[in-house]
């Protein structure tokens, strides 16, 4: 009988433990680090330099990261996906290891630069993935560029700066904010900037953009509108009056995540990223 005693008291310790662990999407798990690349560099374009590098072979994916991030916040999706596909991350302007110039920050410049590089690469159409501000680039160019586009991925967007909830007492959205400075500081070329980098990004987010219906209604681009169910950044009923204008789009909504599902549900992420790619036929 007395063997019997420490293992209950293992077993209440260890349930005690599951008991008090915090949601995932309550979590921010470490920013992950990326493969070695096959190629990387900086592509100088509009007036910038912007970082990029790109991994495996196949028909080409880019993967635009979320604002204030980095292509460093896709380390746990492109191994999966390079296996299949030629993979492209690249940093947007002024985040990251890219450089801004004096011109404000927005999405339709953001876009033009994601269509440099692709020129740059000699790459005439892609699929995009976009997360948050990534997204947004992503929708960007589906209603301005669609002829660049073979699908689309958008992880998190809002159509208008209405559409933005009220982050200020999310503490998995504050904890992202001080690790976005920090970060900042170790790879920006002007690492003591980050102040004046955040009031831009800052003013386009209360003022960009302005996806209306009539835009949304224009996209011809087969686009799924993804969101998370705890997304702590994006309304609802944004996420779904995009869905219900893009004509043909596909609505997902992930389970058990918020606005960091990658890094939350690395495996149930990457797996809704293969489903969606595949429906081209690529594989």
């Amino acid at each position: 009988m007395q063997r019997v005693i420490p293992l209950v008291l293992v077993w209440l310790t260890l349930f005690a433990g599951v008991a008090q662990a915090e949601p995932q999407w309550l979590t921010l798990p470490p920013t992950p680090h990326l493969p070695s690349p096959d190629k990387s560099g900086y592509a100088a374009v509009n007036g910038v330099k912007i970082w990029y590098a790109a991994f495996g072979h196949g028909k080409p994916v880019i993967l635009l990261h979320g604002g204030l991030a980095n292509s460093s916040y896709w380390g746990r999706l492109v191994p999966t996906l390079a296996e299949h596909y030629q993979i492209i991350v690249m940093d947007s302007r002024g985040h990251g290891r890219s450089t801004r110039d004096s011109e404000p920050i927005g999405y339709d410049l953001m876009a033009k630069d994601v269509l440099a590089v692709m020129d740059f690469l000699k790459v005439p159409k892609a699929a995009i993935i976009g997360w948050s501000d990534g997204a947004i680039i992503g929708l960007d160019i589906a209603i301005n560029h669609p002829d660049r586009l073979t699908r689309l991925f958008a992880f998190a967007a809002n159509s208008d700066p209405s559409g933005v909830a009220d982050i200020a007492q999310s503490p998995v959205f504050n904890k992202y904010l001080a690790r976005a400075k920090t970060e900042y500081e170790s790879l920006s070329a002007t690492p003591k900037d980050y102040d004046a980098f955040l009031a831009q990004v800052t003013k386009m987010w209360e003022t960009q953009p302005h996806f209306t219906a009539e835009l949304l209604q224009r996209i011809k681009t087969p686009t799924w509108i993804v969101d998370a169910d705890h997304d702590e950044a994006i309304k609802r009923s944004d996420t779904l009056f995009l869905a219900d204008q893009i004509p043909g789009s596909a609505l997902l909504i992930l389970p058990a995540v918020s606005h960091f599902a990658f890094l939350q549900d690395a495996p149930q992420f990457n797996a809704d990223v293969l489903h969606f790619l595949a429906q081209d036929g690529a594989n």
